[in-house]
């Protein structure tokens, strides 16, 4: 079974990927089961360049398979902000709570019709052979409050078009949906025409 390092320390996102491959052929394991690497720095001027770093030194400093996520919430009223700096947005160290209370009162005098926004997603895949990238998207609106109990990050505050947060939602039906989870369920396509006999040649989705 191929053996395939989640390059997070994030236990939430572990999980979700976790779950969305569920039954799939392969044998995931975090960063926290490598606790000699350091963490990677993430100074990318987007969210392809941060994945396929933290990929990358993932899969060098363990001689496996890596993947890795980076997601950034855009804001269309923000300019697109927070976006790549969305785990940072109110500072380092920021808590989940610390980036929703930051992003709420920059939204706070933003029109009801103006509060469009979307959480975009880029998983990289690095093996022996090539690099392998993959992007998941998901349109909603910033809600004007904080609202549900599950998920992470900006989930209480993103409210998609049936007038749900992304809170609200039970793991299996936000990883049906999600902007990673449709990342995930394409980085699946490609891992099993890599492990097909077929799949020898590196290719960019």
């Amino acid at each position: 079974m191929q053996r395939i390092v989640i390059a997070t320390n994030n236990a939430n996102k572990f999980r979700e990927i976790q779950e969305k491959l569920s039954g799939f052929p392969v044998e995931l394991l975090s960063l926290a089961d490598f606790s000699f690497l350091k963490p990677t720095v993430e100074d990318q001027p987007d969210l392809l360049g941060n994945a396929i770093k933290k990929a990358a030194e993932a899969s060098r400093g363990t001689g496996l398979w890596a993947m890795a996520d980076d997601t950034g919430l855009e804001v269309d009223a923000l300019g697109g902000a927070p976006g790549v700096y969305s785990a940072r947005y109110a500072g380092e160290g920021a808590t989940y709570a610390d980036n929703c209370a930051k992003l709420l009162k920059e939204m706070a005098e933003v029109p009801d019709d103006r509060r469009r926004a979307r959480f975009r997603a880029v998983i990289a895949l690095v093996t022996e052979d090539g690099t392998y990238c993959t992007e998941g998207k998901l349109e909603g609106r910033i809600n004007r409050a904080a609202r549900g109990s599950k998920g992470f990050g900006y989930d209480p505050v993103f409210e998609l078009m049936d007038g749900r947060t992304l809170a609200e939602l039970e793991m299996h039906e936000k990883n049906r949906l999600s902007h990673r989870g449709l990342a995930v369920e394409k980085m699946m396509k490609l891992i099993e025409f890599l492990l097909s006999d077929s799949g020898r040649e590196p290719l960019r989705a």
